[in-house]
């Protein structure tokens, strides 16, 4: 793929136009791009001296392991995403990284990022801009786990990574391909996956969505943004900040 329309490029895009020397930049933070399978961890919760990665293709789960055992799903990844960056930093990674499909993503080490916002400054602020815009994200589930009821919860997560998936070419407000399952939608919003199937017939049953075989079909988007009270506001698309 090339690097003007790998998903990266495109998520940048939408903050900043990128000049011909930092695409040359990104295209070297991906030089080191491998292949992953599902089911193993990319990092393990508590991990020091691990690399960051850039997700090419493919789903990733980022989850945190409670004391009695049990998962709470924090994020899920999507190709453009950044995936550890914030525990590279901090030298520890609060959570785990897990590979929901088969993925590719490019290894970037601490030194590659260094070398690469000392050499390209509006790059280094865009991811800056992309990484904060993921933390927004989070607080925005944070909201949904304490006030929204489950069928709100349900249909905000759709809404949310259709519109993510749509910044990267992948996704539009009819619908998307998602390899999520009842059981990773119960364990990010907190709900169980029996619930989590009532709402999804719900939902369907209500002309609003469709979530089958790896499909979700968006029948009627209004209706469902009323239903979660969606406001992409958080998502900060599309509104450049540098020249």
């Amino acid at each position: 793929m090339a690097i003007e329309t790998s998903p990266l490029t495109r998520k940048l895009s939408a903050f900043v136009k990128l000049s011909v020397s930092e695409l040359g930049v990104l295209e070297r933070l991906h030089e080191r791009r491998k292949s992953f399978s599902a089911g193993r961890d990319l990092v393990h919760q508590g991990q020091s001296e691990q690399a960051a990665y850039i997700l090419a293709a493919g789903w990733v789960v980022s989850y945190k392991i409670q004391p009695d055992g049990s998962r709470q799903i924090v994020d899920f990844q999507v190709p453009g995403d950044f995936l550890g960056l914030r525990s590279v930093l901090l030298h520890t990674s609060d959570h785990g990284i897990e590979p929901i499909v088969e993925i590719e993503a490019a290894e970037v080490l601490v030194s590659d990022l260094l070398q690469a916002f000392a050499e390209t400054p509006r790059l280094a602020t865009a991811i800056l801009w992309a990484v904060s815009r993921d933390e927004a994200m989070v607080v925005e589930h944070l909201v949904g786990l304490g006030r929204r009821d489950a069928d709100a919860r349900v249909a905000h997560l759709l809404l949310e990574l259709g519109v993510r998936l749509s910044l990267v070419g992948m996704g539009s407000k009819a619908g998307y391909a998602c390899p999520l399952t009842q059981y990773h939608l119960a364990d990010a919003l907190g709900l169980s996956a029996i619930h989590v199937n009532r709402v999804l017939r719900k939902l369907r049953e209500g002309g609003l969505v469709t979530f089958r075989e790896g499909l979700v079909t968006i029948d009627d988007y209004e209706g469902l943004v009323a239903l979660a009270e969606f406001d992409p506001a958080y998502l900060d698309h599309a509104r450049p900040l540098l020249p």
